[in-house]
C-alpha cells in the first residue's frame, strides 16, 4: 500500500493534479507499473470533468521513475476501449 501511496503523491506533485485512485497495479522484474486515475479538468457537472489515467513506473520501494498519459476521457462516459469482445 505503501508503494501506491508514494506513487500517487509523487506523480500529483510532477503533474499538479489529483491523482484520484490507481486504477491497476502490477509487480515487474524492475518494480511497480502502475495505472493511475488523475484529474485533469472539473467542469461543471461535475460528469463532465476531463480525467487521465497514466501508467506510472516504479522502482521496488516505490520511487517515480517515469509516468505517460495512456488516455484521456469524460468523468460521465462509458469505457468503450476496455473489456469485451465484441
Amino acid at each position: 500500500m505503501e508503494v501506491l501511496r508514494t506513487a500517487r503523491t509523487q506523480l500529483a506533485e510532477l503533474t499538479g493534479m489529483v491523482a484520484e485512485s490507481v486504477s491497476s497495479f502490477e509487480q515487474t522484474e524492475d518494480g511497480w507499473m502502475l495505472e493511475v486515475e488523475v484529474l485533469e479538468l472539473t467542469r461543471v457537472p461535475d460528469t463532465m470533468s476531463l480525467l487521465a489515467s497514466y501508467q506510472v513506473e516504479c522502482d521496488p520501494q516505490g520511487e517515480l521513475l517515469g509516468y505517460r498519459r495512456v488516455r484521456r476521457y469524460e468523468r460521465g462516459r462509458a469505457d468503450s476501449q476496455k473489456g469485451g469482445g465484441r
